[in-house]
């Protein structure tokens, strides 16, 4: 995968999460292996040139995070520019534009779902930003403000023409939110609208199936995967390997979800501090146990941890508790096997239901 001069790994992509997709969770995934490329947060251009902490803290990161793109927002084209010039000198190594928020604090100055409202515009500030810098610019959309105005197609021709690397599609409209299903038809005219570079498809992937079938039925180039990804960390990894083998690797066993969630906590901690890492976490650590089978013991008190005390005490009282539960080899006993919460993502094969995959609560609405 080419993104203008970055090589990528793979095909696969971790869509930005406002509030989720920190430093932790990326570098967690990309243990894991699979994910060609991680997005940081949306990053307010303007506090990045204020210098402001919160913005730095958005987009912190080590050696091991790479290949690394930071996601911007903003409707100025000087701020968009200069930030972008920031982000260069710091070594990351894209830049995407946010084109696909809906939130209306995003919205209302003129960043988001309202670039899509003026191509002229929006490409203008586009223009500013690629010929400023020699990483890859991409964009990332929704197909467009509503139903009555599906504005993706001709908004990627025109980035393709003044340099964008590459396309993502959110295939819902800025008033869907994330409501209804993906429209894989949406993205597809996206991908046959631009003609040398890459369009990246997204939305509802949960499995590696949904992915085959979002690349087959739309002739995108490359998968992002935002909720599927906190939902199961190991979907880059196994998606990777179904689509170069058609081999659908086994779930991992309980030991390995305890040891990714303590990695994950672990690097909670270290990146935030305990303090606001504990807290942060609490958000974060009932995603885990949506796997775990009966885990109403471990939600109840993982979300009040405090400490890293809290937490390991917290863990050991439920894995005592679960015992009960399961056979000999640590796996649950048939009749406590739940299914998956998105154990049927289709009606047809690739076609997505949506009771599955909520929208967790962040800083913002949705994303």
């Amino acid at each position: 995968m080419q993104f203008g001069p970055l090589t990528l790994s793979s095909n696969l992509f971790l869509s930005p999460l406002a509030g989720y997709t920190n430093l932790p969770f990326r570098l967690v995934l990309r243990e894991i292996g699979g994910v060609g490329l991680c997005t940081t947060d949306l990053v307010n251009a303007r506090s990045l040139l204020e210098k402001r902490e919160k913005a730095f803290k958005l987009i912190e990161t080590n050696a091991t995070d790479h290949p690394l793109a930071v996601q911007l927002f903003g409707s100025v084209p000087e701020e968009m520019r200069d930030a972008a010039l920031v982000l260069e000198a710091r070594g990351v190594n894209s830049i995407d534009i946010n084109m696909g928020c809906p939130v209306k604090k995003v919205v209302k100055v003129g960043g988001g779902s309202a670039m899509m409202t003026e191509l002229g515009k929006t490409s203008a500030l586009v223009k500013g930003m690629v010929d400023a810098v020699k990483i890859p610019v991409t964009a990332k959309m929704r197909l467009g403000w509503d139903d009555q105005n599906i504005t993706a197609p001709d908004l990627a021709r025109a980035l393709e023409d003044v340099g964008v690397a590459a396309i993502f599609v959110h295939g819902r409209t800025r008033e869907q939110g994330f409501g209804g299903t993906v429209n894989l038809a949406g993205i597809r005219a996206v991908a046959q609208a631009v003609k040398r570079i890459p369009v990246i498809g997204n939305g509802d992937v949960t499995t590696p199936q949904a992915a085959k079938h979002m690349l087959e039925e739309t002739g995108c180039t490359g998968v992002s995967v935002g909720r599927g990804a906190f939902y199961d960390p190991w979907i880059f990894k196994r998606t990777k390997r179904f689509l170069a083998t058609g081999e659908l690797s086994s779930e991992p066993p309980f030991t390995e979800r305890v040891r990714v969630l303590r990695r994950h906590f672990d690097l909670m901690v270290e990146v935030f501090g305990e303090e606001l890492g504990c807290r942060m976490f609490r958000k974060v650590a009932p995603w885990y146990a949506k796997r775990f089978g009966p885990a109403a013991e471990f939600n109840k008190g993982v979300v009040r941890i405090a400490t890293r005390a809290d937490f390991e005490a917290v863990l050991a009282h439920y894995l005592g508790w679960r015992a009960q539960f399961v056979d000999e080899r640590g796996e649950l006993l048939p009749r406590f096997q739940q299914a998956p919460m998105v154990a049927s993502f289709m009606q047809e094969p690739g076609v997505a239901q949506r009771q599955a995959i909520p929208v967790p609560k962040g800083p913002v609405d949705v994303w």
